[in-house]
């Protein structure tokens, strides 16, 4: 029944390829995917002062989307949710560090069955079994992809096959903790940033979140040079270049978190010889697990039954056009015992938290920041705002609803005012409708704590795993 409502679901959103498609033959595809970036901290979303020229670029030739989601902000279940086409509970890796089974079908293995070149360098993260849907990867297999990611990025599409239409997943490391950028070429000054509200405003915040730019820049800087590479090849033209990060910045109260903070991802589709207009913006929601049939339809390829996203094709020819009224997403372990949904929809925000007793304010290498010690600071002292409390928070309310019209942060939930009763018992319909659906499910024994809640050290224990969401 599950796998008879999905295959419903895709064939009723499945539209005729546009004629502006027709036009190419086998288009090549590069999809450059950051670590810990969230989506307003590039410059073509409106922060002043990241330096994102070659993404900025990128924005003003392609399509921005300002309502891309990810199904979690977590690592390696965000990037195996986006190579299988499938939400974290129904692929087999819910859990932070679990692999991809061999079961799942990558789509660039897909594509490599159809002729295409496929190649992965910079960061995996996402088991072995996904290594046959790349004719070339970088996976403990002898290749140095520098303290970036971005090393081989170049290399790979120099020394590609010619004459064969190509796919690249390019994955970088940053912006991802440990700071590794502070002597790149392009640097922040700390005291020209923006503090998030949910922050506490001091020097070792405004550095942290210095480096953390620092980071991005030169992701932007090696994207250029990929740009570059294309043009030199002469192929740039019929590529279609897709940029966008993993989850949110590696933060309190954003990286793991199921808010746009940490769930919201900047993405850009760049595709000259696909796309009418220059510099377009869409508004249209969209999931993480759209790319897959998207890429795939473009290709030419079928996509199969199991894949839960939907092609947004259409908003590639109309960027008015609509393919979701909602998107989905989950929080399962990551260092941290947790089991939170999303639902999103344009003007609201609804929350599920199955362990309200627990604290959310992050995962362990967030939690060693100086961002989060300056925030310890203020607990300390008592002079937290509440929207930065959030994070020590404890019990937690298992019901969350957030009007986005009149609260764009996500700071104030609504969801015991009388008012919005009617959203929230609608939203509460939706959800689990989307959990019985796709097959989720909230097993008594989740993964525990491997790590403290407080510290972000290591717990001295015998690291077990409990019952991940969607298994029997």
């Amino acid at each position: 029944m599950k796998h008879r409502y999905i295959k419903e679901v895709l064939f009723a959103s499945t539209l005729a390829l546009p004629t502006i498609l027709h036009a190419q033959d086998k288009p090549n595809f590069v999809f450059i995917i950051a670590d810990d970036v969230s989506w307003n901290d590039f410059g073509c979303y409106g922060n002043e002062f990241v330096k994102t020229p070659n993404i900025d670029k990128l924005a003003s030739e392609g399509l921005r989307f300002t309502n891309a989601f990810l199904t979690s902000s977590s690592c390696s279940p965000s990037r195996c949710s986006i190579i299988s086409g499938k939400y974290p509970h129904s692929n087999g890796a819910a859990e932070l560090h679990t692999e991809l089974p061999e079961t799942e079908i990558p789509f660039p293995l897909l594509m490599k069955e159809q002729g295409y070149y496929t190649a992965h360098a910079g960061k995996w993260h996402m088991g072995s079994a996904a290594h046959r849907a790349f004719h070339r990867y970088t996976d403990k297999n002898g290749y140095d992809n520098g303290d970036g990611g971005e090393d081989n990025w170049v290399r790979f599409i120099r020394e590609r096959p010619k004459g064969k239409p190509f796919f690249f997943w390019l994955a970088s490391h940053d912006a991802h903790r440990i700071w590794g950028a502070d002597n790149f070429l392009i640097t922040h000054d700390p005291d020209r940033l923006d503090v998030p509200v949910y922050f506490a405003d001091t020097p070792e915040t405004r550095r942290d979140m210095a480096s953390y730019y620092n980071e991005i820049a030169r992701f932007d800087f090696y994207i250029g040079k990929v740009r570059a590479e294309l043009e030199k090849q002469e192929v740039l033209d019929n590529t279609l270049i897709i940029v966008m990060a993993d989850n949110g910045r590696p933060f309190p109260r954003c990286k793991t978190r199921v808010y746009d903070s940490g769930m919201k991802t900047p993405f850009i589709v760049y595709w000259p010889h696909g796309l009418k207009e220059k510099g377009g913006l869409t508004e249209s929601l969209i999931s993480s697990i759209d790319i897959a049939p998207t890429i795939l339809e473009i290709a030419g390829i079928g996509s199969p039954d199991e894949i839960q996203g939907k092609s947004f094709v259409p908003i590639l020819e109309n960027p008015t056009a609509e393919i979701r009224n909602a998107v989905f997403a989950e929080h399962n372990w990551h260092d941290y015992e947790a089991y939170e949904r999303m639902i999103r929809t344009k003007d609201f925000l609804y929350v599920l938290n199955e362990r309200p007793n627990l604290s959310n304010s992050g995962p362990a290498d967030s939690k060693i920041s100086a961002t989060q010690q300056s925030l310890n600071q203020l607990r300390d002292e008592g002079e937290l705002t509440p929207a930065q409390a959030d994070i020590f928070m404890v019990p937690r309310s298992k019901e969350e609803l957030f009007d986005l019209e009149n609260d764009h942060e996500q700071i104030l939930n609504v969801a015991s005012l009388p008012k919005y009763q009617g959203k929230l018992v609608e939203l509460r319909s939706w959800l689990e409708n989307w959990q019985m659906n796709t097959g989720d499910t909230t097993p008594d024994q989740l993964t525990p704590d491997w790590f403290d809640r407080e510290t972000g050290e290591a717990l001295n224990i015998e690291r077990q795993r409990g019952t991940m969401p969607g298994q029997n």
